[in-house]
């Protein structure tokens, strides 16, 4: 039996593991090694991601999903996925007018701006392919998204409780799934739903009428799937893997060890907007190119943040991937590690939330990105952004912050000044960021222009392009190999009190 995933631009096809059923990939021209999908594939996979931003939805595929429908067999859209089985999306949540997005119309809702990252429980409420035998079950995984209101007349089969909407808490009952009046098609805003619910595996394999031998074939065949969209940077980049790895891998620290914690780095910066999304991105891609298993985490709860990162890496969201700080966020740090010893990374990559201070004299503990990379003994690359005050500001800001964090017992190997404009400015406050803080290695990102919109998960954003210039400029810019050498085995050493916080301002 053949499952097919939708393997177009924008996608992110390992951000879950699809209960292990996927087999083969369809790509933009709607073909199936050569052959139309609708004529081989038992049932079909769309993925999350930004495939509508990504215009990855292209005529050839939309007809064969189509053809798919109207021959009964199973298709499955989770996120944009979802949206890609809708009639439209708005994606335009800090325009002043709507930017539409037209999908397939399968499904009879439609899309509009609405934020959510929380980790969820949601309730079946009627039966489809997917939920046959399951009404009234509690089934769990986690959302991911930044347009997720749903209008429509589709018939519900998924409610998800959400404690966050658009950054505030506002415990809420909201849509999560919806099938057509056949119930073979079906979308979901329930990311990891099928690695999470056997059950509900066992319902698309029931669907199919799969013998256990088929079921053994689908798996077997699955391995072989994984091993071949995991050689490639990203989608459809011509960009794979190296099969050798840089030769400071040979370092102690970077040797496997049930008992040790991969060497770790945060990516911390001055402020909002200073670019650590897109050097996290470049970073992550950049090694794993160069043959590494990199782990990208997030602290805090917008583990929208670590998508690009996650796109290029093939790498899959865990339960772990977003660091609990006061009650937002998924785990809390001592869990975060422990994990991370289990998954043998070769290299973690923890990206700050906010500026490195945001939060810290909240009486939560811990609140900031400070107090996880203190806590863990974390070493900080800190991003300092020109786009706002000039590159003197951010020189002046870094330093100052710097100083602070080290005051605090927080290594801070790196400091990158990001969206440089003039490079002769830069040297000049290059030496006065040395002095001022004792930190050697202080390197420049240039500004990088866009082609489209799109650099931030908060407006349009075209995976592909966005990640693409971030490992490219990370590749040209920054010295991998000392970036390698100031990560750092880390260990959890417990908080700070907030009366000790209170004591360095």
């Amino acid at each position: 039996m053949k499952i097919g995933l939708v393997y177009v631009k924008g996608a992110v096809p390992a951000f879950e593991d699809f209960g292990f059923l996927p087999t083969h990939l369809v790509k933009g021209n709607g073909l199936v090694k050569g052959e139309r999908a609708h004529k081989v594939l038992d049932g079909l996979i769309i993925p999350g991601g930004s495939i509508m931003e990504s215009g990855s939805l292209t005529l050839e595929l939309g007809e064969e999903i189509h053809r798919m429908n109207q021959e009964g067999k199973f298709i499955l859209g989770i996120c944009s996925g979802f949206q890609a089985l809708a009639h439209k999306t708005d994606i335009g949540r800090r325009s002043p007018c709507p930017i539409i997005k037209k999908g397939l119309g399968i499904l009879d809702v439609n899309f509009s701006p609405l934020i959510s990252n929380d980790r969820v429980e949601a309730t079946i409420v009627e039966e489809s392919f997917l939920t046959r035998g399951l009404c009234g079950e509690t089934i769990t995984g986690f959302h991911c998204h930044t347009y997720g209101q749903l209008e429509g007349e589709g018939s519900t089969i998924l409610k998800s409780e959400i404690k966050r909407v658009n950054y505030s808490d506002n415990p809420q009952e909201v849509v999560a799934g919806v099938k057509n009046l056949e119930g073979n098609v079906v979308g979901t805003m329930l990311h990891g739903s099928l690695d999470e619910n056997p059950p509900l595996v066992k319902n698309i394999l029931e669907f199919l009428g799969a013998s256990e031998k088929q079921t053994q074939g689908i798996y077997n065949a699955n391995k072989e799937l994984l091993k071949k969209i995991k050689q490639e940077i990203g989608i459809e980049t011509g960009l794979k893997r190296s099969k050798t790895t840089p030769e400071v891998m040979n370092q102690k620290k970077f040797q496997k060890d049930a008992d040790r914690i991969p060497p770790t780095l945060m990516i911390a910066s001055t402020g909002s907007d200073s670019g650590k999304t897109f050097i996290s991105t470049g970073l992550g891609g950049a090694f794993y190119k160069k043959g590494l298993k990199v782990a990208i985490l997030k602290v805090g709860p917008d583990i929208r943040d670590i998508v690009p990162a996650l796109y290029l890496t093939k790498g899959k969201m865990e339960k772990y991937s977003s660091i609990k700080i006061g009650h937002l966020g998924w785990m809390e740090l001592p869990a975060t590690l422990e994990n991370l010893k289990k998954d043998q990374f070769d290299l973690v990559i923890v990206e700050g939330v906010m500026g490195v201070f945001t939060g810290i004299l909240n009486e939560k503990i811990p609140y900031s990105g400070a107090e996880i990379a203190r806590g863990a003994n974390i070493p900080v690359i800190m991003v300092s952004g020109c786009n706002k005050g000039g590159i003197e500001t951010a020189a002046v800001d870094v330093a100052s912050q710097v100083k602070l964090l080290q005051k605090m017992g927080i290594k801070v190997p790196g400091i990158i000044l990001n969206r440089v404009y003039n490079q002769d400015i830069f040297n000049r406050v290059k030496k006065y960021i040395k002095k001022d803080t004792g930190v050697e290695q202080v390197m420049a990102m240039p500004k990088v222009k866009m082609k489209e919109r799109g650099t931030t998960p908060e407006v349009e954003i075209k995976l592909e392009e966005f990640c693409i210039s971030a490992l490219k400029t990370v590749e040209e810019h920054l010295d991998l190999n000392q970036i390698l050498i100031m990560a750092q085995n880390p260990e959890f050493r417990g908080y700070f009190t907030f009366r000790d916080i209170e004591n360095f301002f």
